[in-house]
């Protein structure tokens, strides 16, 4: 975990240099529970919508969500459910967050900073919810099986390739790859 601790906070150094300066928002690493600035406020909400869509896909696929590898099982948290999530943050919430940001969809008066915390105003949500879902139903050609599926539908794939694994039936769960 300690790796992995240092890869995110590399990542998001990186991720910062990839906001335009020019639309105002600052970003200068992850932080939550409270969120302090507008991205992490963004990427908290994106992450817990992405949350449930793999719940969702391990429940359909007959997979218990709180039951995980890498995310340590507690009470009320999908530890499977985020094990699966981490493959998607990237090119679902953080993709989705960017171009928010980005191409000013989002503006600093969609939140409100009370006591050092950020929230989201309702227009700040429904921008976050209408983008979340044109990036879900985006398609993509799936790398193993070679046809074209919105990304709502690979993660229901991604969960039944894990029920394989599970199974016995693969060796291996083959990790979704666009490139």
């Amino acid at each position: 975990m300690g790796i992995e601790g240092m890869a995110a906070k590399r990542y998001f150094a990186g991720f910062a240099k990839l906001l335009k300066e020019e639309r105002g928002f600052r970003f200068e690493g992850r932080n939550r529970r409270p969120p302090t600035d507008p991205v992490n406020a963004t990427l908290s909400f994106l992450y817990a919508m992405l949350a449930r869509e793999v719940t969702v896909a391990a429940l359909a696929c007959g997979l218990d969500p709180y039951l995980g590898f890498l995310h340590q099982p507690r009470y009320g948290r999908p530890a499977l459910a985020l094990d699966l999530a981490e493959e998607f943050r990237p090119l679902l919430a953080d993709s989705t967050a960017l171009s928010l940001f980005n191409t000013g969809e989002l503006k600093p008066d969609d939140f409100v900073c009370r006591a050092g915390a950020v929230a989201l105003k309702p227009p700040g949500k429904k921008a976050i919810i209408a983008a979340w879902e044109r990036r879900l139903l985006s398609e993509v050609t799936h790398p193993i099986f070679g046809y074209t599926i919105s990304y709502r539908r690979v993660v229901m794939v991604q969960a039944r390739l894990l029920g394989r694994v599970l199974l016995g039936e693969l060796p291996a769960y083959p990790a979704f790859k666009t490139r």
